[in-house]
């Protein structure tokens, strides 16, 4: 029998954190960053994916929406098996099907081939999220702060860059080798993480069914109201994110801006500052206390000022990312600090449970964000994004002040 069907008790004491090195602290970001970027370098390049198949860019939009759902059955029927099976296989086992769905898009001969591929590539790339509890597992109690935010910066630097790179990449030797190298680098990924966390994984224990996996998942959010709060302040966030960027490119392709494609790219990389703010954010020792997810909550709030008030200029515009993404990925941090110290034993569900809010909050904010740009322009973004942070202040008011949860 393969290690990976052998699997570790539910409800068993999770063994004694191993420790973690810096390096294998930045080698798991790394990893997770590559991983990451894997479902973005098409979202740039659907014009010139449609125009290589033939088909209309309507019609090659569908690959985000079917990457998004694959990536959401991962989270909710995948994420959780990194509790009770080997992390090890269960990562060999994703990144390569990761490779081969890379492969698949760039050899595809038309859409209905790509879109498969597309949803295959969603699915696998909840690899991304098995690292990072991995890395709160390896940590002692000390340094888990630290390690979780150092692998969250890899992922949302992976994300961002991803962008970036498909176009310099497409623009030299175009899409489709973008897709093959992609999927070699995963080949190399898997090969690393294979080596590095050998001995890893705790011993396995007995064994569960599947359907009492995905049972003690949904018992884990029934019970822990620390789960449920920290979901919802996920799902804002997101929301919150997704909002500005769901539209960016819309506002700085316009008067007074009319800027190019390629130039538009480049915003993302201000999105470094998340990155930044999300090691910081390792660092804040009491990160259970409500200050911190305060001021994150204030921040977002700020940045769709500014956004509101001076979004018709240059340093408005890069003013209001820095602040946002700050606010957004320092929030974010602090929700996966407060889940995985719910129960060690659990994180990969409770990830998966706080993921999947998460990714549904950034789907409502970007139908919110096409809605009112359609109906209201940058104004009606700009409000759309207050009133969200409005929403995570009434949250915070009623967890925090009135003490009604654990935030």
């Amino acid at each position: 029998m393969s290690r990976i069907a052998t699997v570790r008790p539910l409800n068993a004491a999770a063994p004694a954190p191993p420790g973690i090195s810096r390096a294998l602290t930045l080698l798991l970001a790394t990893a997770t960053g590559a991983i990451a970027a894997n479902v973005y370098y098409a979202q740039p390049l659907l014009d010139v994916i449609a125009r290589s198949m033939g088909t209309s860019a309507g019609a090659a939009g569908v690959i985000v929406t079917v990457t998004q759902l694959g990536f959401a059955l991962g989270l909710v029927f995948v994420l959780p098996l990194a509790d009770i099976v080997e992390r090890r296989s269960l990562l060999t086992v994703l990144l390569l099907l990761d490779a081969a769905a890379l492969a698949a898009v760039g050899f595809a001969p038309g859409l209905a081939v790509a879109l498969v591929a597309f949803a295959a590539l969603g699915l696998a790339n909840v690899a991304a999220q098995v690292l990072v509890p991995a890395a709160a597992h390896l940590a002692d109690d000390a340094r888990r702060g630290r390690a979780v935010a150092t692998v969250i910066s890899g992922l949302l630097t992976g994300m961002l860059l991803a962008r970036t790179v498909a176009g310099v990449v497409t623009e030299l030797v175009g899409w489709r080798p973008l897709f093959v190298g992609a999927a070699v680098l995963m080949i190399v990924v898997n090969g690393v993480l294979r080596r590095a966390l050998h001995g890893m994984d705790g011993l396995p224990g007995r064994r569960v069914g599947y359907a009492e996996v995905l049972g003690s998942t949904v018992r884990l959010y029934r019970a822990d109201a620390r789960v449920r709060v920290r979901s919802v302040y996920g799902a804002l966030g997101f929301a919150a994110f997704s909002v500005f960027w769901s539209t960016a490119a819309l506002q700085l392709s316009r008067s007074p801006f009319s800027y190019s494609p390629a130039v538009i790219g480049l915003f993302g990389l201000l999105g470094a500052a998340g990155a930044l703010a999300a090691n910081l954010t390792g660092r804040v020792r009491r990160h259970t206390h409500p200050l911190p997810t305060a001021v994150a909550v204030t921040l977002i709030g700020v940045a769709y000022a500014v956004l509101l008030l001076a979004g018709h200029t240059l340093g408005g515009i890069i003013a209001g990312v820095l602040i946002l993404d700050i606010g957004v990925q320092g929030l974010h941090v602090l929700n996966q600090r407060v889940i995985y110290d719910v129960d060690a034993a659990a994180r990969n569900r409770v990830n998966s449970i706080y993921m999947t809010f998460y990714f549904v909050g950034g789907a409502l904010g970007s139908a919110a964000a096409s809605l009112m740009w359609s109906q209201a322009g940058w104004g009606g973004i700009c409000v759309t994004g207050l009133a969200v942070t409005a929403l995570a202040s009434v949250l915070w008011a009623c967890t925090s002040l009135r003490g009604r949860a654990r935030a």
